[in-house]
């Protein structure tokens, strides 16, 4: 029988007594392993570790903190060739899809370790007569992260070191659909020198994120997931009193200028829509073709490229490996079967591509005609089907795109100034390329969406990621040689 997968709580792998559930290899369809669901006295031994470091960590200088957190980059990225495989065994992504996504968590620890610069508060001497005042940031506590299964280790590194580095104690919540990274990460973390029950592992089901959330020793939560599940914990932290921010799904845009170098915006398409088999929050499910003539180009163009992609195991490293789960790609192909009823043209169809081999394997969709009435624009499919919308205008394909539940990420091709700086002041995204197909932000800025994208006024990472993970504190301060003996109930002023 597989081996099953413990908790990592108080700085050493638990493994609790309460059920399992199954780990399969998307492209064998194998179970490989089993991971263990968290109970609830198995969270509250991982919040009750969490409680009892938070006091030395956060006193700990955060400098000091800084120096753990890049030894554990040092140690990850020496480690990123066995992170990488561990993702791809799990996930089914291209090895070098996985490594892509390690590195962008590394640029987060890099960051985070230069956190203690905008630590520094501000500080104004002299506000009235002997009187200064200042402000300073202060950790929240424990902090949970619940992350979804398509990004292992960088959704979880979006969180953990800038939780760490603010001097917040953590306890992860991975996908029980891709759980071996984030024990893997927390491991590294305790080799570098982090102190026992800073970061803490919990396995499990939506049963053990409830009562992560519920848990009132958490001060803040952040998700990462499905826009309903994203809604329901947002509403769920924040009836409890705890911050809370998550990140729900999308339905990417890319418009595509008549001027656009046609053969470059498809190899850009290709990357953005299929990479990761579309199973990512920043895919371009939607191209949003100027004029007739550009879209029957497009048509063409991307038709016979979608036709040649190497689908295979990730460890082969071919353009695109599986989907996740059976029922996942069941799916994405009812949701092509809706595209055809409703009237779309189906160019290219994937859903029989590889169908009778081993693993939850599926080929590239390419739909003409969609219009925003069809369930193929409104949902995300979070699969690797792109459909073409044709719009007359930039400007109607703005309207077309800000009426959309969904606002992610949007961007436009197009070699005109005018039009790309129109789209990005216009459009209602977080995120916004310009002959850019995936605009995620470097880590010292800041990710996330618009609308019903993300819940929650902060976004992930770079500066919002310190504002989330602390609290602002104010002093005023005055040394008088004596303090005065009359009493006064007027409101304070500078003098």
């Amino acid at each position: 029988m597989p081996a099953t997968i413990p908790h990592f709580i108080d700085g050493a792998l638990f493994a609790s007594a309460a059920p399992s559930l199954p780990v399969f290899n998307p492209a064998t369809a194998a179970v490989i392993r089993h991971v263990g669901i968290a109970d609830t006295g198995t969270v509250q031994k991982a919040v009750t570790s969490a409680q009892a470091a938070f006091p030395a960590w956060s006193a700990t200088p955060p400098v000091q903190r800084a120096r753990i957190l890049f030894k554990a980059r040092e140690l990850m990225d020496q480690q990123r060739d066995a992170l990488a495989a561990l993702i791809c065994e799990e996930h089914g992504k291209t090895l070098a899809d996985a490594d892509g996504e390690i590195s962008r968590g590394l640029e987060v620890i890099e960051f985070a370790c230069g956190i203690p610069h905008l630590l520094k508060g501000e500080h104004s001497p002299h506000v009235g007569r002997g009187v200064d005042s200042w402000s300073q940031y202060a950790p929240l506590g424990v902090v949970a992260g619940i992350t979804p299964f398509n990004f292992p280790a960088m959704v979880p590194l979006w969180m953990i070191p800038i939780a760490l580095a603010c001097g917040n104690t953590f306890i992860l919540k991975p996908s029980e659909r891709t759980p071996s990274a984030a024990n893997r990460i927390a491991a590294i973390f305790s080799e570098a020198g982090l102190p026992d029950g800073v970061l803490n592992v919990v396995h499990g089901n939506a049963d053990t994120a409830n009562a992560l959330m519920d848990d009132p020793r958490v001060q803040a939560v952040s998700f990462v997931g499905s826009t309903p599940v994203a809604q329901a914990i947002y509403a769920r932290a924040s009836a409890l009193g705890k911050r809370a921010q998550a990140l729900g799904g999308a339905k990417n845009h890319m418009v595509v200028m008549p001027d656009a170098d046609i053969p470059g915006t498809c190899d850009a398409l290709l990357g953005a829509a299929f990479g990761s088999a579309g199973e990512r929050c920043m895919a371009a499910a939607i191209t949003v073709a100027i004029g007739n003539d550009t879209a029957d180009a497009l048509r063409d163009e991307l038709a016979a490229r979608i036709k040649t992609l190497r689908i295979d195991n990730g460890r082969t490293n071919p353009d695109m490996g599986p989907v996740i789960t059976d029922t996942h790609r069941q799916k994405i192909t009812a949701l092509i079967d809706s595209g055809m009823s409703e009237g779309a043209s189906l160019i290219v169809d994937g859903r029989t591509i590889l169908a009778d081999k081993p693993g939850f394997f599926m080929g590239g969709s390419l739909f003409d005609h969609v219009t925003p009435a069809m369930r193929i624009y409104k949902e995300e499919i979070f699969g690797p089907v792109l459909g073409i919308v044709r719009c007359n205008s930039l400007d109607e394909a703005i309207a077309l795109i800000n009426a959309h539940e969904y606002g992610n990420g949007a961007v436009i091709f197009t070699r005109n100034g005018d039009a790309a700086r129109t789209f990005s002041q216009q459009i209602a995204a977080g995120m916004v390329g310009i002959n850019v197909p995936v605009p995620v932000p470097m880590a010292f800025h800041s990710f996330g969406g618009w609308k019903r994208s993300l819940f929650g006024p902060l976004h992930m990472h770079g500066p919002d990621g310190v504002r989330f993970y602390t609290r602002l504190k104010t002093v005023t301060a005055r040394w008088p040689d004596s303090l005065s003996d009359s009493a006064e109930f007027v409101m304070p002023v500078a003098r």
